[in-house]
């Protein structure tokens, strides 16, 4: 079988035969126009002055003078055509340089758009149309350009910080094996059991962590859709899922508010609200703490908040807490373990697709304060 073409990496390029720029065919445009119209304005003109004017001889006569010669219909369009002729062409002309100016001024920002659009193409994603003026319809495509430009850019460097967060965070439990696989293999009489245990909690923080990444590819690559949903029961049911890892923790977790409905997605919400319960149990006073989960109305909108105990957060640090693999130091007490990293950025990323806001504030006495916002159904 004989090998096929590879296709080019964006699609087969169509060659184009040379033709006219855009710039030229608005001037000619601009050209038969005036033209037109110059040629229309002088046929009116001479077809309405020549129509009461007979041809021939014409004498006019008067009280006074007795009889005079007077132009014919041939004389009048003798003297009007070489000077009608020669003025639409001198309309034609200057409408060719009227015509090119005017075109070059009106295609001038698209000039702007594609200087910026090879910029960007080159790699310079800093680059912007910045197009000053009125607001009109190149102006607010501009905006659309940059703001388009602005979105790509932002989405570019979350996604490498992602990704090279994402490889550190799954090379460590990756090491860890391999250690312990190493020692288990250079110890003539291994612990199997304890070494299976070690391995199973490697395993567990690999699949949880591959898990996370996987629900915020999901979460931006499809939006849901929103439909009527109780905020209240999301809360009830993460405080229920998470009573007994509370009682273990030695935190004491509760629930409070009103059923409150926004427009949202069910399983997404309660996603949400576990995670956030979660990070409330996990980052916390290492005893006697507490943890309060709320659904209030805030005017035309639903929130679902979350409280927690714990050590006083410095407030440059909590406004990183929604990136991807962001910790808060100090703040953990599942036994040293720091976990992934992802839960608030997955709490950020469920907010955002369902058109709503996540606040994060830490609390003068110790701990934090989540609120999630959402338009009431």
């Amino acid at each position: 079988m004989p090998d096929r073409p590879t296709p080019a990496p964006f699609g087969p390029r169509v060659a184009r035969a040379p033709g006219l720029s855009v710039r030229w065919r608005l001037t000619l445009s601009y050209v038969v126009l005036v033209a037109i119209a110059g040629a229309v304005l002088l046929g009116v003109v001479a077809l309405w002055l020549l129509r009461y004017v007979p041809d021939g001889s014409v004498y006019s006569t008067g009280p006074f003078d007795g009889g005079s010669w007077a132009p014919n219909r041939s004389d009048l369009i003798r003297a009007f055509v070489p000077a009608a002729t020669w003025a639409l062409l001198a309309l034609i002309g200057l409408s060719v340089i009227g015509g090119w100016l005017l075109a070059g001024r009106v295609l001038r920002p698209l000039a702007i758009m594609a200087d910026t659009a090879r910029a960007v193409g080159d790699g310079d994603l800093t680059a912007r149309i910045a197009l000053p003026g009125r607001d009109d319809e190149f102006r607010r495509l501009s905006d659309v350009f940059d703001g388009m430009l602005d979105r790509i850019q932002a989405d570019l460097e979350r996604e490498r910080r992602f990704a090279a967060n994402a490889s550190h965070e799954l090379r460590t439990p990756l090491a860890i094996t391999r250690a312990l696989l190493d020692v288990a293999q250079a110890e003539p009489d291994p612990d199997v059991p304890q070494l299976l245990e070690r391995l199973r909690a490697a395993n567990e923080r690999a699949i949880a962590l591959t898990e996370a990444l996987l629900l915020l590819a999901r979460l931006d690559a499809r939006p849901p859709e929103r439909a009527e949903v109780d905020l209240s029961l999301a809360a009830e049911g993460a405080v229920e899922l998470l009573h007994e890892v509370a009682a273990a923790h030695d935190v004491r977790l509760d629930a409070v508010g009103d059923p409150v409905f926004v427009r949202g997605d069910a399983a997404l919400l309660d996603q949400l609200a576990l995670n956030l319960v979660q990070n409330a149990l996990v980052h916390n006073l290492p005893s006697g703490g507490s943890a309060t989960v709320r659904t209030v109305r805030l005017g035309g909108h639903g929130a679902l908040v979350v409280e927690n105990t714990g050590e006083v957060l410095d407030p440059a640090r909590v406004a990183t807490l929604v990136e991807p693999f962001q910790r808060g130091g100090g703040r953990v007490r599942d036994g040293g373990h720091a976990g992934s990293g992802l839960g608030l950025a997955i709490a950020g990323s469920i907010v955002e697709v369902l058109g709503g806001s996540l606040v994060l504030t830490a609390r003068r006495e110790g701990g934090l304060r989540v609120e999630a916002t959402f338009p009431l159904a």
